[in-house]
């Protein structure tokens, strides 16, 4: 194959993300002697502000780490949960059947400032003030546009200038739209910044204590002040056509810590992958990875009919598993000891037939009885305008006036350093059409209650203080114990689909990472998606028409329902590791994402 971007090597540091701007800013903090975990806080901060229209600091990140002084892989938690004024009957007395996709109804507590002051504190070194630096200085300086936040704000245009007009003053400067490539400022967030910069240095000259201050300020100051002030007493326009105020409050911004908790792991060959637990998609990884490791994956051959065929339809039983099963493990008992089960496994792969399967069910474990709650899509309404449509579609970004679920969605951000470790994000959440600007804070919050369910007894159900089950999902991968890789996607509830294709083609075909990211990607459809309106496409494949239409078509022979797309569409993969035979960094970025770029040094 002919590799369109050269694999990046380097002795000091390496830095992939989905924005060339956060892996310079990356860079720039490992060049100034900081670690992989200061390189990636300082770049997740940079993609709060440089894009806007997939994350922000009302939203949510999942941190995998591997710091090689502990030895150990460790998930920070950063997926904030349900309000406590959330439950199931507040929901029906509002009269909404599904959680809406959109205002402030399904708001959860903001977890991605938390999680990344957690990350500093427990493994970090560099100051805080060094690590905001540079988003406060694009946030007030200005950055270029990107293309798929220009088309974001032109679709909402229409709403931030009627109702949500916090947003327009951010977004729509002069009240034109920005066209892509246009310097964007927020001043407001700068303002933010400094703000909890301001009173950290207040606090303490010490940079523990000034990291536990400015997370005291966003949880239990101004910040949680100015939102529990805005859910309570203002009233959004909602994806529900209504208007609503939020059930955030204070109390449960200040009730909230981010956990450092395990990973769940699984070891193929010489490699143990380590993913965050149930209450993401993360374990649909290690179980279809299960499942394909008693398959003759290296006979069939990359990328053969044989081979997409058997990936597609593993990831239906593991994704049928992860519609019943996962949910918040501290709310509701998940058993995913019994999910990784070799004997478990074994059944699960017997399933796999040379016809693809129409109707593919969870599994049974324990005494416990599986069910898949029915999705109930919103339907349009008469004349809907555009802007409505994006508010229904519950993902963050449009392409040419319609939500596009691609590649587009959420950022990642992967680092290694010279000492051995290895740092791995997925920020989301909070995105510019998710919900409001916040006035006087520059942020909109996230809206991750949208994919829990408004249904009793499910182990996703909407409850109050229950983490609503995330798709963000950053891998790191040992080899031989050894630090390897740590990789993630944009994506939804595609990214434990491309990131598996990625790591089997280094694992178990020998690519390097660069190769790998740019191979020809599938996904499937068959489940509703985690994001309203849910919608689901039974036995649906999407695959890119670069695997050729001899590929193409015996996929249709064996019952696939192909959904052919240009080639270079499916996945960003981002990944950053350490070449086991040279010692070399190496930082790879798949070419789907136009302005995702590795450095190394």
């Amino acid at each position: 194959m002919t590799v369109l971007r050269p694999q990046l090597t380097g002795t000091s540091g390496a830095v992939a993300s989905t924005h060339w701007l956060a892996s310079a800013v990356g860079m720039g903090i490992l060049d100034r002697g900081g670690n992989a975990f200061d390189a990636a806080a300082a770049a997740g901060f940079a993609l709060q502000v440089i894009e806007p229209h997939s994350n922000g600091p009302g939203g949510d990140v999942v941190i995998s780490v591997y710091p090689r002084s502990a030895g150990v892989v460790r998930v920070i938690c950063g997926q904030g949960p349900m309000p406590q004024a959330a439950t199931i009957e507040r929901f029906g007395a509002l009269g909404v059947e599904q959680m809406p996709a959109a205002g402030l109804l399904p708001a959860t507590v903001p977890g991605a400032f938390g999680a990344w002051m957690r990350l500093l504190a427990e493994f970090g070194t560099m100051p805080l003030a060094t690590v905001l630096e540079p988003a406060i200085g694009y946030a007030s300086g200005g950055y270029p546009l990107l293309p798929g936040a220009a088309a974001t704000v032109a679709a909402m245009a229409p709403l931030f200038r009627t109702e949500w007009t916090a947003s327009a003053r951010t977004y729509l400067p002069g009240d034109a739209v920005p066209a892509a490539g246009a310097r964007m400022r927020n001043a407001a967030l700068a303002g933010t910044y400094e703000r909890l910069l301001r009173e950290a240095r207040a606090a303490s000259t010490d940079r523990e204590a000034q990291l536990e201050a400015a997370r005291a300020a966003f949880y239990e100051g101004f910040v949680a002040d100015a939102i529990d002030s805005f859910a309570r007493t203002t009233e959004v326009l909602d994806s529900t056509g209504g208007r609503h105020r939020g059930l955030l409050t204070g109390d449960d911004l200040a009730a909230w810590q981010p956990a450092v908790e395990e990973p769940c792991a699984l070891p193929y060959g010489d490699f143990t992958v380590y993913k965050p637990g149930p209450w993401s998609q993360g374990p649909v990884f290690l179980q279809q990875l299960a499942i394909l490791s008693g398959c003759d994956l290296r006979g069939m051959g990359l990328g053969t009919v044989d081979y997409v065929h058997t990936l597609a339809e593993a990831a239906k039983l593991a994704f049928a598993d992860r519609e019943a099963w996962y949910g918040d493990p501290a709310h509701t008992p998940v058993p995913m000891a019994e999910l990784l089960a070799p004997e478990y496994t074994a059944r699960r792969r017997s399933l796999i037939g040379d016809r693809a399967a129409l109707d593919p069910q969870p599994g049974r474990v324990g005494p416990g009885q599986p069910w898949i709650p029915q999705a109930k899509p919103e339907q349009p309404g008469a004349d809907e305008p555009d802007w409505m449509t994006q508010l229904r579609s519950g993902i963050p970004t449009v392409t040419a006036g319609a939500p596009q679920a691609g590649a587009g969605n959420t950022c990642t951000v992967a680092v290694a350093d010279r000492w051995g470790n290895l740092a791995v994000a997925v920020p989301s959440g909070g995105w510019l059409k998710s919900s409001p600007v916040i006035p006087d804070l520059g942020f909109p919050l996230g809206t991750r209650g949208q994919t829990a369910w408004l249904v009793d007894g499910h182990p996703n159900s909407l409850a109050p203080g229950r983490r609503p089950r995330t798709t963000l999902s950053p891998s790191i991968v040992l080899r031989d114990g050894e630090p390897f890789l740590a990789f993630g996607t944009p994506g939804g509830d595609q990214q434990d689909q491309w990131t598996l294709q990625v790591f089997l083609a280094i694992a178990g075909f020998g690519l390097e990472p660069q190769a790998a990211t740019e191979l020809p990607a599938v996904n499937i459809d068959h489940f509703a998606q985690s994001f309203a309106p849910r919608a689901s496409r039974p036995g649906v494949l999407v695959a890119e028409r670069s695997l050729g239409p001899e590929v193409l078509a015996g996929l249709e022979r064996k019952g696939h329902r192909l959904d052919v797309v240009p080639a270079s569409t499916l996945g960003k993969v981002c990944a950053a590791g350490v070449d086991p035979d040279t010692g070399f960094l190496r930082a790879a970025t798949g070419p789907r994402g136009r302005q995702a770029y590795g450095v190394c040094r």
